[in-house]
């Protein structure tokens, strides 16, 4: 299956496509964070390990960020408030505001973006440690 599942988004088609998250290529960032990537026309999934300790410094993007954390906890620091999202809640980050976050344990989450991440599709992330 391809790193990116469904990025041949760009084109007309119509059909319903089914996933699982397992046979989804897995991306290694770095020694603590990895990530799958479903791609839909107007949406994008993220889903990501990350080992406690992992950091994502202060970043924006024009996509709408919603993040569901699956289990652990991440320390978001946005707006100049910590906000911890745990197991079974949700955040929500309006376009072009600055975010960062930690990981306070092993986290899984899941990660939605409309539109999709243009600089994630292009691999022209710059935020992400290596």
């Amino acid at each position: 299956m391809s790193t990116r599942a469904g990025q041949e988004r760009k084109g007309n088609s119509t059909n319903v496509r089914h996933y699982k998250f397992t046979d989804v290529k897995e991306e290694r960032i770095n020694d603590k964070l990895t990530r799958r990537i479903i791609v839909g026309k107007n949406e994008m999934l993220g889903y990501f390990f990350a080992s406690k300790g992992a950091y994502l410094p202060p970043h924006h993007h024009v996509s709408e960020q919603i993040t569901i954390i699956i289990s652990g906890a991440l320390e978001f620091t946005t707006e100049g408030r910590k906000i911890v999202v745990k197991e079974g809640e949700t955040l929500v980050i309006p376009p072009n505001v600055e975010h960062a976050a930690l990981a306070l344990e092993d986290t899984i989450d899941i990660d939605c973006f409309s539109p999709p991440r243009e600089d994630w599709l292009s691999n022209a992330v710059q935020h992400l440690p290596k």
